[in-house]
C-alpha cells in the first residue's frame, strides 16, 4: 500500500467513493449518467499515478478499461469490478447508504454504504493496490489489466463490450479475477477452518415472464378463477415444486476438498462424495438457502402485475420468474422444468433474456495456484475449494477470451453481512477490506 496517508488515506479515500451515487437502472428510471462522471473525476484525483502511467480507454460509454504494460509479451491478467450500484432507497438503514459512515472501533469496525462489498469494495482495494506498487516501483512481469463494467447489476453491456473488443485484439487473459466467492467459516457442519470459496464457473440468469390473459369486467362479478388467481396459483406450484438437485462436477471437487477438514459422519461424507450424493443432496438443502442453491436451479418470483384500477378484472396478469441455472444443466431443460412445475397451459411463459451457465475453469495450474499463494500471502490457514457461483457477474462474457475465470472478493464476510447484499444496510469491516488490498498487492506481484 501506498504511504498517502497510510491506511487511514486508504479507507477515506473507499469513503470518498462510496458517497458517489453510482446507481444504474433499468428503464423507464433513467441512469444519472452525471455521478459515473462524477466517479471517474474522482478516481483520477485519488489515484494519480494509476492515471499517469496506465493506458485507460472509455469502452460503452462509461466502462473502463485500463492497461499496465508488463515488461515481457505474454497473455495479461485481467482484473475486474464494476462501478455500479444496485438502488438503496432510505427507509430502514442503520445509517444513511451514501454518507459510507465509519462506525465502530478495532476488528469490529465498519464502513457502512450502498456498494461496501458490492462492488466498490473489490475495484478500491484492487486500485490502492495498483497504485501502492506503481508508488513503489513495481513492474508486471506481463500486462495487467483492469476492467470496471458500469452496468453489472442491470445486465452487464459494458463489460460484454470489454469481452468484445479483447477478442477482437486477439488477447487471451492467463488469468481473470472478479467478485464472487468470499472467505467464510461456518457454511458446512463440521468444518473448523475458514474457507476462501472460489467461484470456477457461475450459474445461468434468465428472466421468464409468466402470463395470463382473460376477459376483464367488474369486480363485483368476478368469474370463478380470475387471471390473478391462476397466476397465484402458478407462483404457489413454483414455490412447492423446487427443481430437480443434483451435485454438479464443481461442487463434488469441492466436497472432495473440504473431505480432509471434517471428522466424523460429515468427512466420512464429504471424502466419498461421489458415491453418497443423494444423502448429500439432502443435506445441502435443508442447511440453508445458500448451500441448497449450490444443488438446484433457483426459480424466485420478483414481480408482480395485474389490474391498474382497485375495482377492475386483469385482463393480462404478470409475473417475472428470476431463474439461476444450475451448472450442468441447460437453460432449455430449465425453462421445461418450471413449465412443468407450473402445469398450466393457460399460463404463458416467456423467455424475456437469459443466458447459460458459465464455463468451468481449472482448480489446479498456473492460474488457480496464483490466486491460492496470494492469499496464503495474507491470511495464512484459510483452505481455497472451488464452489459455483450462485449470482452473475460480469466474468461471465471473459469465457469467451479466456479458460481461467474465477470469482473471488478477498473479504472475509459473516453470515449477516452477506445478507446485507442487495439490501439494506451494506457494510464491510474495515480490517478485511485492508487485507483485501493486501491481496491484490500480492497477486499483481506475482504477475
Amino acid at each position: 500500500m501506498s504511504d498517502r496517508g497510510g491506511e487511514a488515506g486508504a479507507i477515506e479515500r473507499f469513503r470518498a467513493l462510496l458517497r458517489i451515487p453510482t446507481v444504474s437502472r433499468r428503464a423507464p428510471e433513467p441512469t444519472d449518467w452525471s455521478a459515473f462522471e462524477a466517479f471517474r473525476a474522482e478516481l483520477a484525483r485519488c489515484y494519480p499515478l494509476v492515471h499517469a502511467r496506465l493506458e485507460l480507454e472509455l469502452v460503452a460509454g462509461h466502462s473502463l478499461l485500463y492497461r499496465w504494460p508488463g515488461l515481457e509479451v505474454g497473455d495479461p491478467t485481467l482484473l475486474m469490478a464494476h462501478q455500479d450500484v444496485v438502488p438503496a432507497g432510505e427507509d430502514g438503514w442503520s445509517h444513511p447508504p451514501f454518507a459510507a459512515e465509519l462506525v465502530g472501533e478495532g476488528a469490529e469496525q465498519r464502513i457502512w454504504a450502498r456498494g461496501a462489498i458490492d462492488d466498490k469494495g473489490m475495484l478500491v482495494a484492487i486500485l490502492e493496490a495498483v497504485e501502492g506498487a506503481l508508488a513503489d516501483g513495481l513492474r508486471p512481469r506481463h500486462d495487467v489489466l483492469l476492467a470496471f463494467g458500469h452496468d453489472e447489476e442491470i445486465g452487464g453491456t459494458g463489460a460484454a463490450a470489454v469481452a468484445e473488443l479483447l477478442e477482437a485484439r486477439g488477447i487471451r487473459p492467463a488469468l481473470v479475477l472478479d467478485e464472487g466467492g468470499a472467505i467464510v467459516e461456518g457454511v458446512f457442519p463440521g468444518i473448523r477452518e475458514p474457507l476462501a470459496v472460489i467461484g470456477v464457473c457461475e450459474k445461468g440468469i434468465a428472466s421468464v415472464e409468466l402470463a395470463v390473459r382473460q376477459q376483464g369486467g367488474h369486480a363485483s362479478t368476478p368469474p370463478e378463477l380470475t387471471a390473478t388467481a391462476r397466476l397465484a396459483r402458478a407462483v404457489l406450484r413454483i414455490s412447492n415444486r423446487p427443481a430437480t438437485a443434483a451435485l454438479s462436477e464443481p461442487t463434488l471437487r469441492m466436497l472432495e476438498t473440504l473431505g480432509p477438514l471434517a471428522s466424523g459422519v460429515q468427512g466420512l461424507a464429504f471424502r466419498h462424495a461421489r458415491r453418497l450424493r443423494r444423502p448429500l443432496i439432502r443435506i445441502f438443502e435443508r442447511l440453508g438457502p445458500e448451500t441448497s442453491a449450490m444443488v438446484r436451479t433457483t426459480r424466485a418470483v420478483t414481480r408482480l402485475s395485474g389490474s391498474e384500477a382497485d375495482n377492475v378484472l386483469a385482463e393480462r396478469a404478470t409475473a417475472i420468474v428470476n431463474l439461476r441455472v444450475a451448472v450442468g444443466e441447460t437453460l432449455e431443460q430449465a425453462l421445461a422444468e418450471l413449465r412443468r412445475a407450473i402445469d398450466d397451459p393457460e399460463v404463458e411463459t416467456t423467455l424475456v433474456e437469459g443466458g447459460e451457465p458459465a464455463p468451468v475453469s481449472p482448480d489446479a495450474g498456473p492460474a488457480w495456484d496464483r490466486i491460492a499463494a496470494s492469499i496464503a500471502a495474507v491470511a495464512p490457514g484459510v483452505v481455497p475449494t472451488p464452489y459455483v457461483q450462485l449470482g452473475a457477474s460480469d466474468s461471465r462474457w471473459m469465457s469467451r477470451v479466456s479458460r481461467h475465470v474465477y470469482r473471488f472478493s478477498p473479504f472475509e464476510l459473516e453470515r449477516a453481512e452477506r445478507d446485507a447484499l442487495h439490501a439494506i444496510d451494506e457494510r464491510i469491516r474495515v480490517a478485511t477490506w485492508l487485507r483485501g488490498v493486501r491481496f491484490f498487492r500480492a497477486l499483481l506481484e506475482r504477475s
